[in-house]
């Protein structure tokens, strides 16, 4: 099946020089060269360090699914995904295996049947075409399958396989076609840097100078990444199927079938039952390094291991049981952290691109994948919402082997979890904590994390131990969550917010240089904190973050830790190079207490010689107080919609002010809120979340944030010239909030939208809004014709949860305290 690579380089003599080096043979690597040579780019060089196909792309099981994912950029990668496998045969000459058959998510239970329907719906929205059946219709489908214990099955007709090697080798040819070079056995030893910027490759066979390098390792990707010094966090596993010898009823037109209650996938492989396993306890593998041999190599099954999962798979299919074994077969995939994909350009090396850790997805997301790594290559911007699959998401810690490897045991079985707004990894955690961890454990508090934080979520009364019943229902906690929520709103509440990531920009020419970067203005007052966006040349949002000025050269950036990395590259890149600037994350210096509520001023008043009234201490500004023996920098901001405040703390004096914090606040009724309360609170008032219901391809104009862009201020800023032609033309879509009517539906997130019923968008971020009554949620609602406030207003809404459509109320203006006179209090 495999070309000869002598075919289309027959002195195979390395260039010395290619405008893009791609490093990689496998199915993302053949993707990315292809996709490039469609967009004009022929001089590209793929290498590969052994033969095309030989890492993990080879033993794929060839799976083409695009109508169950809960991520619209899954769905339009794996959509496209399956557009071009099916055409690529005939474009290339080189069959790719293509069989449409279908695909099946069974549903054995009430949580499995609510999330299924919930994806459907979703799908649905997409143009998918989603059967739900019922057991019995699933039994005439699949006769060989037990159905007794099943509530319904989620049919998807024009879902597929294919044969992964050849899809490759199809993706390999196109590329060669259009003028792309593809070298074997040709080892990259060494990445060449210059000033920041990706300058070419050194292989074993010569050096080849680039302006661009691709990094599409697989499981060699964080090791590629190691020799630019580039984080690329990723981990192999042990990843097994059992093939069964032929058995009657098993033919090639049967659907893929998912039973995630049983962590197993079904189809046929010659005749027989390939059984797929993604074990709730996975077996990593390759800690010590990967060996140099590695070629199509299996690895020795893990039998004792292994056969309870095998029997609990074969239960749904009761004949494998008797069938002979025709192969075990155990291969390594890579998995990254947060089970998400690892795309786009390097933070800290300039036209250093990834693409990497497609967590088994690789062959069902390859030709979208290579589509917007090609166009982001490109253009420069990324062609997609990227802040679930932007590397620059990543922390540099998260490249740590020790943590890589015990983070991977829980991912493959995570892979079909059922995927609940709060669901928490459990391995690899409780290193990063803030100083005040230990006491509000004490208190009774359950941890999520964020970006490695350890960060409390809601509190358990006490006597009940914190911990979490996951459900699609209200959970075990909603009703701590609720009075952490009214305490916000009536008292005063304490939360550890020291997950906030802290960047310090100073320097004569800082002032210059953030007001080119900010859309609002930086020439404020000493102690004036700035809301405002970075946005980038076409007009669209890069952060989503507050400035505030600490001295006539010194200004504190303020954003959320996951986006740390990010925000630093970009502040970094677009500050002129000889410009009196200098960046340095702070992150770690300071711990962070957010005191909010309508008694937060009593509570700080109590505890500090500052005037914390309105007059001497106004809303968005910054002062520095004491606070018991300690001197932290208070911020009156709120991102919950009330009176309060933000304390930085210097990190040796953290649990001093925080005890000095709650034993003052005794007297007023101090009640300790986590970020359950957080969101909810936030949502109400209809505080945007940056990564949830904001991304990189919104405008300010889209998302309601106009108000905070200063298109008068003298020298502009970057993006002004695009926002204001995104101005003229109008906007299709817009950020609104809605209020269901009903009381007892729960948004969390990808409900659609109705409008006079018909869909117009989907819901972002959903919480229950404890104050306005019902369930709150922030999401789109686009129209080609455009979206006016008049036509947002004139519409009758519905949002559909699990199927059922609920009545909603729509407004652009937040629903709590519309005119931030509490905040302002």
């Amino acid at each position: 099946m495999k070309e000869k690579q002598t075919l289309n380089n027959p002195t195979n003599q390395l260039p010395t020089h290619a405008q893009v080096v791609i490093i990689g043979g496998g199915v993302i690597g053949c993707s990315v060269a292809y996709h490039l040579t469609k967009l004009g780019w022929r001089d590209v060089v793929l290498l590969e360090r052994k033969d095309l196909t030989c890492g993990t792309t080879w033993h794929a099981a060839g799976l083409v699914e695009s109508s169950m994912f809960d991520s619209a950029v899954k769905n339009d990668m794996a959509k496209y995904t399956q557009e071009l496998y099916q055409k690529l045969g005939e474009e290339t000459g080189q069959d790719t295996g293509f069989r449409r058959v279908g695909y099946l998510e069974l549903a054995s239970s009430k949580e499995y049947l609510e999330g299924f329907r919930r994806a459907a719906d979703f799908g649905r929205y997409y143009g998918h075409v989603i059967e739900e059946l019922s057991p019995s219709e699933i039994k005439k489908m699949w006769p060989l399958l037990k159905t007794d214990d099943l509530l319904a099955g989620f049919y998807c007709p024009d879902d597929a396989r294919v044969n992964p090697v050849d899809v490759t080798m199809a993706l390999a040819k196109g590329a060669r076609m259009g003028g792309a070079r593809i070298f074997e056995d040709t080892k990259v030893t060494g990445i060449k840097q210059k000033n920041g910027r990706v300058t070419g490759v050194v292989t074993e066979k010569g050096e080849i100078e680039a302006e661009y390098v691709v990094n599409c390792g697989g499981m060699w990707a964080r090791e590629v990444g190691q020799m630019a010094g580039v984080h690329v966090p990723l981990h192999a596993a042990e990843h097994y199927y059992l093939i069964t010898e032929p058995i009657d009823g098993i033919h090639r037109d049967l659907p893929i079938v998912d039973d995630s209650a049983r962590f197993a996938y079904y189809r046929e492989e010659t005749g027989g039952l390939m059984i797929g396993l993604f074990e709730p306890v996975a077996a990593p593998w390759g800690h010590k390094g990967i060996p140099e041999t590695f070629k199509f190599d299996e690895l020795a099954p893990d039998w004792d291991r292994m056969i309870p999962h095998l029997e609990l798979a074969m239960e749904r299919i009761p004949v494998a049981k008797t069938a002979g074994v025709h192969k075990f077969f155990c291969g390594p995939e890579s998995f990254t952290p947060d089970l998400e994909s690892l795309m786009g350009e390097a933070p800290n090396l300039k036209n250093y691109y990834v693409a990497a850790g497609f967590n088994s997805l690789g062959i069902l997301l390859g030709g979208g994948v290579g589509q917007v790594m090609a166009q982001w290559i490109v253009d420069g911007l990324p062609p997609i919402d990227i802040c679930d699959v932007d590397i620059a998401r990543m922390l540099p810690f998260q490249n740590n082997p020790r943590y890589l490897r015990d983070r991977t045991v829980e991912l493959l079985g995570l892979m079909y979890a059922q995927s609940y707004h709060n669901l928490q990894n459990e391995m690899a955690r409780n290193a990063r904590k803030s100083p005040f961890h230990d006491r509000l454990a004490e208190a009774g508090a359950w941890f999520g994390a964020y970006a490695g934080w350890e960060y409390p979520d809601w509190f358990a009364p006490e006597g009940v131990e914190p911990k979490v019943e996951y459900t699609w229902g209200r959970q075990n906690w909603f009703e701590y969550a609720a009075a952490e929520h009214r305490a916000a709103r009536e008292g005063v509440t304490l939360m550890d917010y020291s997950v906030m990531g802290k960047l310090l920009v100073q320097g004569r020419d800082a002032e210059k240089a953030l007001n080119r970067i900010c859309a609002n203005n930086m020439v404020v007052p000493i102690g004036r904190c700035v809301y405002t966006q970075w946005l980038n040349e076409r007009g669209r949002i890069e952060a989503d973050l507050t400035v505030t000025r600490l001295a006539e050269d010194q200004y504190l950036v303020l954003t959320g830790d996951a986006t740390i990395t990010a925000v630093q590259a970009w502040l970094k890149r677009n500050i002129p190079p000889d410009a009196h600037v200098c960046v340095t994350n702070i992150t770690s210096a300071y711990s962070v207490l957010n005191v909010q509520g309508p008694k937060s001023r009593d509570l700080l008043s109590r505890v500090t010689n500052a005037d914390m009234s309105n007059e001497a201490f106004p809303f968005l500004t910054l002062q520095e107080i004491d606070i018991g023996y300690a001197l932290v920098l208070a911020l009156r901001v709120s991102y919950v919609g009330e009176l309060g405040w933000e304390l930085y703390i210097p990190t040796e004096f953290s649990l001093h002010v925080f005890d000095t914090l709650v034993e003052a606040g005794q007297d007023v009724g101090l009640v300790f809120a986590g970020l359950q309360a957080l969101e909810t609170l936030r949502l109400e008032k209809a505080y945007r979340d940056y990564g949830n219901d904001v991304d990189n391809l919104d405008t300010p104009l889209e998302v309601g944030l106009s108000r905070f862009v200063d298109f008068d201020k003298p020298g502009g800023f970057i993006g002004k010239e695009a926002l204001l032609r995104h101005k003229e033309a109008g906007v299709k879509h817009r950020l609104v909030q809605f209020l269901l009517e009903d009381p007892e539906p729960l948004l969390y997130y990808n409900e659609i939208i109705y409008r006079d019923g018909e869909p117009v968008g989907r819901i972002l971020a959903g919480g229950y809004g404890h104050t306005l009554g019902a369930s709150v949620g922030l999401g789109y609602v686009e129209n080609e014709e455009g979206v006016t406030a008049d036509y947002v207003k004139s519409g009758m809404y519905e949002i559909q949860v699990a199927g059922v459509r609920y009545p909603a109320k729509a407004s652009l203006r937040p629903m709590y305290d519309p005119k931030l006179e509490r905040v302002r209090s």
